[in-house]
């Protein structure tokens, strides 16, 4: 195993994120490795990563499980929840180009959708799992 495609998986992810139609459509590019300080509206956000050892008999390999959040001050749960809906369209079965390694599939795993800020801020935090070789 080795971390050393975790760098390359982010950048791969990042580039699919903020160059998809539909979620520029819907967050006007705001998409972030890490938010600007202050930024209010609505905006994705990657987040923590865990990975852990998928070595096997082909070879070495990582299992990726990271974090993409929507972060809006828009009323209600709606707007969170479509971008949400975009985002999983654009990673889930994607062909990622990764600058090191192999992408053997992306998957949804699970989401959060919570109430921040005494509730003037909704935020889903959805979990994604990559399979990585190499």
């Amino acid at each position: 195993m080795s971390y050393g495609t975790s760098a390359a998986l982010q950048a791969a992810v990042f580039q699919q994120l903020s160059t998809d139609p539909k979620i520029n459509e819907l967050v006007g590019g705001a998409v972030y490795d890490a938010a600007p300080p202050g930024q209010i509206g609505t905006y994705i956000s990657l987040g923590p990563e865990d990975v852990r050892d998928a070595s096997d008999s082909s070879g070495p390999g990582a299992r990726h499980d990271f974090t993409v959040s929507v972060v809006t001050d828009a009323a209600g749960f709606q707007a969170a929840k479509t971008i949400a809906g975009a985002i999983s369209d654009a990673l889930v079965g994607a062909d990622l180009p990764l600058t090191r390694g192999r992408l053997v599939g992306v998957w949804f795993v699970r989401a959060k959708a919570a109430r921040v800020n005494k509730g003037a801020t909704r935020r889903i935090d959805m979990t994604f799992r990559a399979r990585l070789e190499g």
